[in-house]
């Protein structure tokens, strides 16, 4: 047993502890164990207000499958990223819950089934600023949704085409969202422009699309850590599940 957990239950015995502390404090060290190769954090949702997240790649679809029906005993829903199309296949014909796979962003989302959406609070605008960059941009997407954050999309907005970009932001604007999820490789330039017109919090999301020198995603990297526009936030190379979670926080605490 962890020592934590035994020290938790001491407290309720000796009255050091309510019965309320006790489950509070137990949402929060709560960890599963699958097999020898996975030790699931169970209480992250409760924790954090962000859902579970798998990475799949690799992993095999046996272990896969393990981890996620495991995850959905303590949760109503899990995302699954990086997700090739036979581990896609052993999902959707391993559980009896409702599997959403987005083959383009390579994320699959199953919810319990009979379990209800998270209730709608905040809005969030995601752009992509070239087509190549709509599947990390779709990972940030996929997340806000679970999330409970409506999201406003506009793709193929960059910096070669500026004037593309007005009609959108306004739209973004009109509805309200608290953050903005900008997606860009190349040299990275269209979340720095973005976050120069616009009041909310901006994080930028690097990919790695582009031509030789940089063109893994380090210059459009570089490009938007040295960035003068105030307020961008910058998240790792095509780490768009991590640009979600942070956008979506910004906007569901923005609403409360």
């Amino acid at each position: 047993m962890d020592p934590s957990l035994e020290e938790l239950l001491a407290d309720v015995a000796a009255g050091r502890s309510s019965a309320a502390d006790a489950a509070d404090r137990l949402r929060r060290f709560g960890y599963s164990a699958v097999g020898d190769y996975a030790r699931l954090d169970v209480s992250r949702a409760a924790r954090k207000g962000v859902p579970e997240v798998v990475f799949a790649e690799g992993k095999t679809s046996e272990q896969l499958l393990a981890i996620v029906v495991r995850f959905l005993e303590h949760g109503p829903v899990v995302l699954c990223s990086r997700v090739s199309p036979e581990q896609a296949e052993a999902l959707a014909g391993g559980v009896r819950d409702e599997v959403d796979h987005d083959e383009r962003s390579r994320v699959v989302v199953v919810r319990r089934a009979g379990s209800p959406p998270p209730q709608e609070r905040g809005a969030v605008g995601i752009l992509a600023a070239g087509t190549s960059d709509v599947a990390a941009a779709g990972e940030a997407v996929a997340m806000c949704r679970a999330m409970g954050v409506a999201v406003v999309t506009a793709y193929d907005v960059g910096v070669a085409g500026l004037h593309r970009l007005a009609a959108p932001l306004e739209e973004m604007r009109a509805a309200g969202v608290s953050a903005l999820v900008v997606a860009a490789g190349m040299e990275g330039a269209l979340p720095s422009v973005v976050a120069g017109l616009v009041d909310v919090p901006v994080i930028g999301l690097p990919t790695s699309t582009g031509y030789g020198f940089g063109g893994r995603g380090e210059a459009a990297l570089l490009g938007m850590l040295q960035s003068c526009s105030p307020g961008l936030a910058v998240v790792n190379i095509d780490n768009g599940i991590g640009a979600g979670a942070t956008a979506a926080l910004i906007a569901r605490r923005a609403s409360a």
